[in-house]
């Protein structure tokens, strides 16, 4: 018998299993479908490219065909490991922008503006620079400025400001216009994931049981006053192939979901609550008819510009030189955790606006010194670098819906990429805002030269179709649980399943729009408010 049972060991998760099971007096139980999180290639920040590319320690989930990429099947993948995505991601240490959380807050969501929200960023912070007003020291996360950044960095920074781009040494400070190099969840030349930060400095605790290798199938609900009430899960042990195991939450316990954008409205549907002429399709019962479960899917559509550049040496380009660097680089990271291979790939970027009339940047820039074919999914000769744009508030919604009742076959994820054409107008625009800045003289002094997969595109109906056959993702999907007070929301804004008692949803799923960056500083976050809510309306319910 648990207080606490929390799906999904990724970086909400990590948290929550991490701050509740601070009070010695309650018993949390994590349930995560990957394993531990002991791979090198998880420590080693380079070693993203290689789980990139090979589809490691996560799903490897893809779209159903989308109609804004020329019928293209998008890539999705998300963390199956502890630490979840925060264990395969870029580090990148983002907030957005300020104005993301009031729009939060105005659409009926109070306590979730930013001035609501910037304590817990700081609350979960440990930023090596030192804390002021909008940054804190001594929380669990490590944040750091790149150990051994890149050389060829700073061309990249000057021909931003060249391009007419305010140099930003903070993203997360005053102002988050400009460009400048990215802050990273680094620590002692590792990557710091959730799980490092929240879960393994407290896997000791006796009142904590952290089971991977474990899929969860349903919620397991009772009526309780009228209403259906979450009383425990069912999972199966071994990856889903063990024989079924059940887990009970004590009478005043909750279930806490953090299985993220496609794994928590899958969830809740398997368990029988979602909309219920889809729930009808697939022979499942229904529990509690809530037609907002798997609606409000979007996510930041990106497309990447690659400049042939034979005379910049990056760590991966495949050639004598690049097998040399990446050699010295292995021993330097094994013996002193510092060198090229600290490094998290998209060291530098931006955030500016595609058009001057914008009041906030409406994209952001991710800057990667090598050659990028298929988000690095594909293997490249020579040497280069690249820059990806993404538009941070896409306009198009999609769904997220169950292809079958077996929990164990992936749902079907439709982010509808590029259905507004609102969202294509702004991508386009900045297609043409990166290619300008990436021929501005402190990187054309390099001699590189835009691959012919894009050099052709000049027209505005020649980039469209260049869009279209080569975006996708940056990999923050949200929105499948919105948070909201209408209708059409899953949770309210305390983060508690409507209609039914005993159960939250704390992950990326409950943002009612995507915030102005990368989602997993966010998520973080959010599963630190979460945390005192829990804590609170645990000790209103016993007064």
């Amino acid at each position: 018998m648990f207080d606490y049972i929390i799906v999904g060991g990724g970086s909400a998760g990590c948290v929550l299993a991490g701050r509740l099971s601070e009070d010695p007096a309650v018993r949390v139980a994590l349930l995560e479908v990957g394993p531990a999180d002991s791979s090198v290639l998880i420590h080693c920040p380079a070693g993203l490219a290689v789980m990139a590319k090979y589809e490691l320690h996560g799903w490897g989930y893809s779209t159903v065909p989308q109609p804004g990429l020329n019928g293209r099947r998008g890539y999705q993948p998300r963390g199956k490991v502890l630490g979840g995505s925060s264990s395969i991601n870029a580090m990148i240490y983002a907030r957005g922008h300020a104005q993301d959380y009031d729009s939060w807050a105005a659409q009926d969501n109070p306590g979730w503006s930013f001035a609501d929200v910037l304590p817990y960023f700081k609350r979960s912070e440990h930023n090596e620079r030192g804390a002021d007003a909008l940054h804190g020291q001594g929380g669990p996360l490590n944040v750091m400025d790149l150990r051994c950044p890149n050389p060829f960095l700073p061309s990249f920074v000057e021909a931003g400001r060249q391009a007419g781009y305010r140099l930003n040494p903070d993203f997360n400070g005053p102002e988050q216009e400009g460009v400048g190099i990215y802050q990273v969840t680094h620590r002692n030349g590792e990557r710091f994931s959730a799980a490092k930060a929240y879960l393994t400095p407290h896997l000791g605790r006796p009142n904590l049981q952290v089971i991977t290798n474990a899929l969860t199938t349903r919620v397991l609900t009772e009526t309780l006053n009228g209403r259906p009430h979450a009383v425990g899960v069912d999972y199966r042990p071994e990856k889903g192939r063990g024989a079924l195991q059940t887990l009970r939450l004590k009478p005043d316990g909750e279930v806490l979901l953090s299985a993220g954008a496609f794994g928590s409205p899958q969830l809740l549907m398997l368990s029988g609550i979602g909309p219920a002429d889809h729930l009808r399709e697939h022979g499942i019962g229904l529990v509690h008819d809530l037609p907002g479960v798997g609606e409000n899917l979007h996510d930041h559509p990106d497309v990447v510009m690659v400049v042939d550049a034979p005379k910049v040496t990056d760590l991966f380009g495949l050639s004598v030189t690049g097998a040399v660097n990446m050699l010295k680089g292995i021993f330097e990271w094994r013996s002193r955790r510092s060198g090229p291979l600290t490094t998290n790939f998209a060291e530098a970027g931006g955030f500016i606006k595609s058009a001057p009339d914008e009041a906030i940047p409406d994209l952001q820039l991710h800057f990667v010194v090598g050659k990028l074919v298929d988000h690095g999914r594909k293997t490249v000769f020579g040497h280069g670098y690249s820059c990806h744009v993404c538009l941070l508030r896409p306009r198009s919604r999609g769904t997220l819906r169950l292809a079958s009742a077996d929990p164990q076959v992936a749902p079907l994820i439709d982010p509808a990429f590029l259905k507004d054409p609102d969202d294509m107008a702004r991508l386009l625009r900045g297609f043409k805002l990166v290619r300008r800045l990436l021929q501005q003289p402190a990187l054309a002094r390099h001699g590189g030269q835009e691959t012919a997969a894009s050099r052709h595109a000049q027209s505005d109906a020649q980039i469209e179709q260049f869009i279209r056959n080569h975006a996708d993702t940056i990999y923050h999907p949200v929105g499948t649980c919105r948070m909201g007070a209408d209708a059409g929301a899953v949770v309210d804004a305390r983060l508690r399943v409507h209609g039914v008692s005993g159960l939250r949803v704390v992950d990326a799923s409950v943002m009612p729009s995507v915030v102005g960056g990368n989602t997993n500083a966010p998520v973080i976050m959010m599963a630190e408010k979460a945390t005192d809510m829990i804590r609170d309306d645990r000790r209103a319910a016993v007064a």
